[in-house]
Parts: C-alpha cells; structure tokens; sequence
C-alpha cells in the first residue's frame, strides 16, 4: 500500500530503485548539525516508509556532534523516531498506511525514511511518550540481563546514573518483580530520588552502570560472582584483573540485540497500561522548520527544567 502523494514525488531512479529527495539533519562531527537534502530509497518488500512527526534527540547525537565519536554515515543520523505510515512493503504485516508507529531505524532525522520489519511497533496516537526506542534502551537494561539477575535475586544492586535511563530500569526492575536491595547512585534529579546517594556503599551483587565512571572496576564495591551491566561507552585504562578472580560477568546491553524488538513492545504496553510512567521525561519540543537548531543547543547546555528534547514536524 502506497500514499500516491507521496509515490509522486520519486522522480529518479538509481540502481534500479526510485529514488525520493527529502530534507536531512546530519553533523560532521564538529560542534553543529546541518541540514542537507538526502535520496531515500524506495522501500523493499520488507520495509515501511515513514513520514517523521517527531524524533527524539539523544545524548549520543550530541556527543556524535561534538566529536565524542563518529561521525556515523549520513544515514544513520536521528534514531528515536515517531512517524506515519505513507507506504508497507508486501512482505510486512500488521501495519497499514496512516498508522503511527515508533521506529529504531534511521535516519529519523529525515522528512521521510525507510525502516525495517520488527524495527518498529504500531503505537496509538502521536505523542512524545510513545518515542520507544530511548524507552526500550533502559528496559532491555534489564531484560537482555534477565536471566543473570534472577540468578542474584535478593541481592543488593546499584544503579550508577540518576537520569532517564535509570528511571527506566528502576521501573522496569519493578514491574518485572525483583526484590533487590537498589541503591542509586548520582547527583542529579534528587526530587525523583528521595534516597539518592553520592557513592557507592559496601558490595553489590549487580552494578547497572549508566555513568563515565571507572573506579569501581578495582573491585572494592564488586561481590564475588556479581554482574556488571555496562550501558554507556567509556574508556577503560585501569587494572581490572581483580574482576578476573570475583569471577564477575560483565554484559553489553545494546539496541543491536535480536529481542529489542520485544522491549519496544513492552514499552509501548506499559505506558498505554499506566505500568510505566515517562510523562515527565520529555520536557521540550522544537518546531522542525524554525527552531531544530535550538534542538541541539539545548542538548548542550541542558537549561533548567530540561529532560529530554524532541523535534516535531507539522
């Protein structure tokens, strides 16, 4: 099925395949975003065609553009996305032109893109807290870890972050019925944190680290057998060796898994059943055609009051 207005607009065709000009936001790793006009492809039989309404704009866009890391290919810019349905593929099911759904594909930078099967979940209506993907992240924290952390059940556990991906995994430890003793670790968002601590206390069974932080990799706060769960990128370049003999795990959690897919469907489950609360999280929209450059300033400097941004189309 395919929106005519829109299968008017690809006028080229390039190895075979229409080709559609739209507008792109992308950066070059050197302290800006920049629009550009980019050709998307005409879907595959195994993929939608998405009309953007709003993408969220993620810590790692903005590290990505002050030269943190990447840049990533031009088509990878823009990964928390919340669009219409303008065209499905013949090989894709249960969705149809007009649905609203939430993509991890990209570039949800773009006016228009293509996403792939069991990347995206139809979502019912269009607004902010139905932007998954940075929702799934924090949950797949905890379920891509499942099995290990019902292995320590009861145990002590400490969530090094204060921010939005903790909040995610605090409430999906919960849901999920997980009886650890939780510590969380940070010096932001106190007034969501009422026992929030500034360090880490005595040993822990599991450590979700959501942080820059290294020093705990000495071991001093790490029980024998316990689980790391590394969420953010960071640099190592201490002596771990003493991880070697407590015999810790240390797991990876990554969108790129095989069951994200399943915790975008929990995300979108949890918030339309009120299980998972994310009203607060997105606290400033930016209109796509006048104001996406404060979009990333903001990302920057983070003025108060600010959560997470997301740039909206009309």
């Amino acid at each position: 099925m395919v929106d005519s207005t829109v299968d008017e607009r690809y006028l080229d065709t390039q190895n075979g395949r229409r080709i559609l000009r739209t507008r792109l936001l992308f950066t070059d790793g050197k302290g800006s975003f920049q629009e550009t006009a980019w050709e998307k492809p005409e879907i595959t039989a195994n993929e939608i065609e998405v009309r953007s309404v709003m993408t969220g704009v993620c810590r790692s866009d903005i590290d990505m553009m002050n030269g943190l890391f990447g840049p990533l290919p031009i088509n990878m810019h823009g990964h928390e996305g919340l669009g219409q349905v303008t065209a499905v593929g013949a090989d894709v099911s249960d969705v149809n032109v007009g649905d609203y759904v939430a993509t991890r594909g990209e570039p949800a930078y773009a006016d228009y893109y293509n996403v792939r099967d069991k990347e995206f979940v139809v979502v019912p209506s269009a607004e902010p807290k139905y932007i998954l993907e940075p929702v799934a992240c924090g949950i797949n924290v905890v379920t891509q870890n499942r099995t290990a952390l019902f292995e320590r059940d009861g145990g002590r556990l400490a969530i090094i972050g204060s921010g939005f991906l903790a909040q995610i995994a605090y409430q999906t430890l919960t849901i999920q019925g997980f009886d650890y003793e939780i510590d969380v670790i940070g010096n932001h968002n106190q007034s969501v944190w009422p026992n929030l601590k500034q360090e880490l206390s005595g040993q822990y069974d599991v450590i979700i680290d959501l942080s820059s932080r290294t020093d705990y990799l000495d071991g001093s706060h790490i029980a024998n057998n316990a689980v790391i769960i590394m969420a953010t990128e960071k640099h190592i370049d201490q002596n771990i060796g003493p991880l070697l003999w407590k015999a810790v795990t240390i797991s990876f959690p990554s969108p790129r898994t095989p069951n994200f897919y399943q915790a975008m469907l929990s995300a979108r489950d949890w918030i339309q059943s009120g299980s998972l609360i994310v009203d607060n999280f997105w606290t400033q929209a930016y209109n796509r055609n006048t104001d996406w450059q404060n979009a990333f300033a903001d990302g920057v400097n983070r003025p108060n009051g600010y959560s997470r941004g997301y740039i909206k189309w009309d």
